[in-house]
């Protein structure tokens, strides 16, 4: 993960004088990253925390995700934050883990009041020499993975008559990407999906939306990088086209937007895409 550029808000800023107090947050793709400061910005509001990640090396692309002691490090940080943190070991592929991980936070928690669904991958292909494992493993992670992990959790937001499901899309599941088919399909399927649940949900309380990030400042940055033999930043530089003079967005930026889409400040906003992206699809 590159330096952070500019002046980055201190923690909390992005839970400002929204309140998260008697809430539960599950959130996927909760040891680094987007994930991991999204997490925290709920526990700094008040929110207790699920936390779901893989806790292992993945097979594509070859870099380490969400492994044990992020996850134990994350959950020492918001119980000091006087918060309850519950870690879930689950692929996103896997409907048995992840169900266990759900029923475990219902157990202790009562309920879920908001589900983030983060965890994703991306790497470069061609599509001419796309392997089907690749294709498998982008789309199952990024595509059916948050389906996997909705189906789990909707019956408990449908009891308690409400909740918010945030799905972390890209830039991408609005526009092309050279040598990004799969991973563009995989993100703009999850565009797509927002949509029908949206529909789907209303008539329970439930709201859906999607967020759209640029590029973001997180270690996912250190395995494009390897793959193109360049450093994060030089990566960043060739390839966001951000009209604001930034190569990417902070991870503060992206949790300020969720936490805002989650709050009663947004109870009226569902269906629909939130853009952060530097300005990059206004050209």
């Amino acid at each position: 993960m590159a330096e952070k550029i500019g002046v980055t808000p201190p923690p909390g800023a992005a839970s400002a004088e929204l309140d998260f107090r008697g809430k539960v947050a599950f959130i996927t793709g909760a040891a680094h990253g987007q994930g991991r400061q999204v997490a925290l910005e709920f526990a700094h509001a008040g929110a207790d925390v699920v936390a779901l990640d893989v806790g292992r090396q993945i097979e594509y692309p070859p870099v380490a995700f969400g492994l044990g002691d992020e996850l134990t490090s994350l959950k020492e940080e918001i119980e000091a934050l006087g918060r309850q943190a519950l870690i879930g070991i689950a692929d996103v592929r896997c409907a048995t883990d992840v169900d266990k991980v759900v029923t475990e936070a219902i157990q202790r928690f009562g309920h879920i009041d908001i589900l983030f669904n983060n965890a994703g991958i991306c790497a470069y292909a061609e599509v001419d020499t796309i392997a089907d494992e690749a294709l498998d493993a982008m789309i199952d992670i990024n595509l059916k993975g948050p389906m996997i992990v909705t189906r789990s959790v909707v019956p408990h937001m449908k009891a308690a008559g409400s909740g918010v499901i945030i799905n972390n899309s890209s830039v991408m599941g609005l526009r092309g990407g050279k040598r990004l088919s799969h991973y563009v399909a995989s993100k703009w399927g999850l565009t797509g999906l927002t949509k029908a649940w949206a529909i789907e949900l209303a008539p329970f309380g439930i709201r859906v939306v999607s967020i759209h990030p640029t590029g973001v400042n997180t270690p996912m940055n250190d395995s494009l990088a390897a793959m193109e033999n360049a450093t994060p930043l030089e990566i960043a530089e060739r390839s966001a086209g951000n009209l604001l003079p930034v190569p990417w967005v902070e991870t503060e930026d992206v949790a300020a937007l969720v936490l805002w889409l989650a709050s009663d400040k947004a109870r009226y906003v569902t269906g629909s895409q939130s853009v952060l992206d530097a300005g990059l699809l206004s050209v």
